[in-house]
């Protein structure tokens, strides 16, 4: 069987390895210069490393190491410590510590009633709210949880806090940081079905909350391992190659798809397969679905669903910014310095933010050069029309109101990345609009973190898709081949 891939991001090329290690013909049509998708990053005329994001690996994506370890992509992690760390203006930190002798889901209790970040109040309020939540029941049965927590789409994380006794400071200090890292949207617009996934994750595996950063760059440790695996194997990967046309026979039920026009430079090329793939992001599928698909309420359903704006921004300093307790060391520049691990903010734009010459150094430290401080501003709405070097200097201001000591360093270089959509909005209500990955037509399917899978819009999220797309492909040519058969 002969397959087209529209999209070469995580869930594309997840796709194509199952596809290729089943035996079949791939393609991959990418419309960017390079690969990788919402988790891309490229090198820049001056041999900087840009990222369009702020990529962490927690334990618990057990697809997507399982498919690194698969095509022998195993030392490109590196490990931190089992501690979350919220940094609060004037360099406090608040951490939760998961370090314990004993493991899920008594580590995580210990984490809260140890934390600095929350008051008593706060931890009594959060007790009474996780403890009568679907958590609980989930460590009996794990699926009995999770069907819990489905049923929890409708309503807000924020609201369904509060029903349970929860209350706003402990929604403010320590839940907003975390879903806006996870979904770049507070508690009071994320869904509940969202947060409480991640938590029965987290409280059911002791290892499940520990994160990983690459060693550096995506481009390098992430992506191009799984392209050399699937090159070696004969799949044709185009970028610059996009998408222009579905061309297609029938119509209602009975629609066929005949190829794919795709644009390369000045020409156009119609591309035929036995099965074609769209893995996309939210507004690249909406730009693909012709109109008159949207008669099926399966299609019609995708475009109920909106994309979410994110900036990221990178700083380089002349000295190390998180380095807070010894002066003549946050000036030098001989070795790197500070917090290696990723790092939470309730008192900045950013919701989480690391330095990536300390956690993935091999592409970020610099040799007489400092901190590469890395930071997502979430809610991103104010800041993608805002002139990047006013963003620059707003997101200094914060990194100095977070660690003053830091007041003396200056910035040597930074770059700004907007992505006016981004991530889906995991909003209350919108997760019976997420399409399977095998569609009303028989030879169309989709990938793409967006698309119906347990998680939520991530790296781990679009391997799921990725998988699942790869498994209804193979599905529907196994029962092309019991056709044949029978005629």
């Amino acid at each position: 069987m002969r397959v087209a891939i529209v999209g070469a991001g995580l869930a594309g090329m997840a796709t194509a390895v199952d596809l290729v290690d089943a035996g079949h013909e791939v393609e991959i049509f990418e419309s960017r210069p390079f690969v990788g998708g919402k988790v891309g990053s490229w090198i820049d005329a001056d041999g900087n490393h840009i990222e369009m994001g702020l990529h962490v690996f927690f334990n618990n994506y057990a697809n997507l190491f399982a498919l690194m370890q698969r095509i022998g992509a195993t030392d490109i992690f590196l490990p931190k410590e089992h501690v979350h760390n919220f940094v609060n203006a004037g360099g406090d930190i608040g951490k939760l510590d998961f370090r314990f002798f004993l493991g899920a889901p008594f580590h995580g209790l210990k984490a809260f009633f140890t934390t600095g970040q929350l008051t008593i109040v706060d931890k009594l309020r959060n007790a009474l709210a996780l403890g009568t939540s679907p958590i609980v029941p989930g460590l009996v049965s794990y699926e009995a949880g999770m069907k819990l927590i489905r049923d929890l789409d409708r309503v807000s994380f924020a609201d369904w806090f509060r029903s349970h006794g929860g209350n706003n400071h402990s929604l403010r200090r320590m839940w907003d940081p975390i879903a806006l890292a996870l979904g770049f949207i507070d508690t009071e617009n994320i869904s509940a079905r969202c947060m409480l996934t991640i938590f029965m994750m987290f409280a059911s595996k002791t290892e499940a909350s520990k994160l990983n950063m690459l060693v550096g760059s995506p481009a390098e440790y992430l992506h191009k391992p799984i392209v050399e695996y699937l090159e070696a194997r004969g799949t044709k990967i185009h970028t610059r190659s996009q998408l222009r046309q579905v061309k297609y026979t029938g119509s209602g039920d009975n629609i066929h798809i005949t190829g794919f026009d795709i644009a390369s430079g000045d020409s156009i090329e119609t591309i035929t397969a036995d099965a074609y793939v769209c893995a996309c992001d939210v507004p690249g599928i909406h730009r693909i679905i012709p109109t008159d698909w949207r008669k099926s309420t399966f299609f019609d359903n995708i475009f109920k669903l909106e994309a979410v704006p994110v900036t990221t921004v990178q700083l380089r300093f002349d000295g190390w910014v998180t380095e807070m307790s010894d002066r003549a060391e946050r000036h030098q520049l001989a070795h790197a310095a500070g917090l290696d691990n990723l790092l939470y903010s309730a008192d900045a734009d950013f919701s989480c933010f690391a330095d990536l010459a300390l956690t993935s150094p091999a592409d970020y430290y610099r040799e007489g050069e400092g901190s590469l401080l890395q930071v997502v501003l979430t809610p991103g709405e104010p800041f993608i029309p805002m002139k990047n070097e006013d963003i620059v200097q707003h997101v200094v201001a914060q990194v100095n109101n977070l660690f003053p000591s830091a007041r003396e360093l200056k910035v040597t270089w930074s770059s700004v990345v907007k992505l006016a959509q981004s991530l889906y909005r995991e909003k209350p209500g919108m997760d019976p609009f997420r399409p399977t990955q095998a569609t009303p037509i028989d030879n169309f399917f989709l990938a793409g973190s967006y698309t119906a899978q347990d998680y939520i819009d991530s790296m781990e999220g679009a391997t799921i898709s990725g998988k699942q797309a790869a498994q209804a492909v193979l599905a529907s040519f196994s029962d092309l081949k019991q056709t044949a058969n029978c005629l």
